[in-house]
């Protein structure tokens, strides 16, 4: 039995490790590569940070679509256009390309390091 919980253990660490993983098919640019690409008028920036986050500090080019709304509000988006997604670290940003990956977004952009960064 004590090999039972080595296994949950592990299963768990790999459940956290395949999260904290790049999303196959999404670029990865830091701020300072994404900051060239904000007059670009075809580009789509979400910001999926909470409105309070929002409000407290946002580039002008990104949209807030908080990402436990994403899902249902992704109909807003254009799957033919890139999206460059932030939040404050990556990780939710992360979160948000793999929802919209999985609703057939092929040009995803994640910014590393998210606002903290910029």
């Amino acid at each position: 039995m004590e090999y039972l919980k080595y296994i949950v253990i592990g299963l768990f660490i790999l459940f956290i490790i395949s999260r904290m993983l790049p999303v196959k098919g999404v670029n990865n640019l830091t701020p300072n590569e994404v900051k060239p690409k904000l007059k670009d008028k075809k580009i789509q920036f979400i910001d999926v940070r909470t409105p309070g986050e929002y409000k407290g500090g946002h580039v002008k080019q990104f949209k807030n679509i908080p990402v436990h709304l994403l899902k249902n509000q992704s109909n807003q988006l254009k799957k033919d256009q890139e999206v460059v997604i932030i939040c404050r670290s990556g990780n939710r940003s992360m979160k948000a390309c793999r929802i919209l990956k999985k609703q057939g977004f092929d040009n995803l952009t994640n910014v590393r390091g998210g606002m903290n960064m910029w």
